[in-house]
């Protein structure tokens, strides 16, 4: 697994990737101004804080790795081949995820808002559950995979909620799990992927054909 991960990161440099990373810089970039004010709107909010609670461990590191190991174990048990290569792109797009975003949060060194720590942007769980759904949709289509990105979404808000992150945080941070799930999956030719993004004049958009 080991040696293959590794292979991974020779697709990571790629024209895609590098207009996700845009995209995802930009979108983080606009919501920077309305980081204190999102804060300031969700913070206090009793009904929103019950709601949100369950994402700070839902989206942590050992429940999806957990999570995805019991889907590679039980494709090498039960001798499912697409169930176990689905398993092990999870756990690859996880541990890619946290292999571009620790060193980001230490580069960066951005406090959080609750002042426990300098290790705010990007959110690691916004970026976690999203190069796990991003690899879900590989595999399941997008239709399949579309409970994952709301549950990454959902993820991805809790970290507001708990006062752990801004705006801007958690859209970069989702944008790097969509590049570590796309890094770990675009060497596997079966199908295109449906989401996209390209340059146009002013910016950039991203594009989704529907496979029918």
């Amino acid at each position: 697994m080991a040696k293959h991960f590794l292979t991974n990161f020779k697709y990571l440099p790629s024209k895609e990737n590098l207009y996700w990373a845009a995209a995802g810089g930009g979108l983080a970039f606009a919501a920077h101004p309305f980081d204190d004010d999102v804060n300031t709107a969700l913070i206090g909010n009793t009904a929103a804080e019950n709601f949100f609670k369950p994402g700070a461990i839902l989206g942590e590191v050992p429940t999806l790795l957990g999570s995805a190991s019991v889907v590679y174990a039980i494709g090498r048990i039960g001798d499912h081949p697409k169930v176990s290569h689905l398993g092990m792109d999870l756990i690859e797009a996880i541990v890619m995820s946290e292999a571009i975003t620790v060193p980001l949060k230490y580069a960066a060194m951005r406090e959080r808002p609750d002042g426990s720590n300098n290790l705010s942007f990007p959110s690691g769980h916004a970026a976690d559950t999203f190069a796990f759904a991003t690899a879900l949709e590989r595999h399941l289509n997008w239709r399949y995979s579309v409970p994952a990105y709301i549950f990454a979404s959902y993820v991805a808000v809790s970290r507001l909620v708990a006062d752990k992150h801004w705006l801007s945080d958690v859209v970069f941070g989702s944008s790097v799990g969509i590049i570590a799930g796309r890094t770990v999956t675009s060497h596997e030719a079966e199908r295109p992927f449906p989401v996209a993004v390209t340059i146009i004049p002013g910016g950039v958009a991203v594009l989704y054909a529907r496979n029918q």
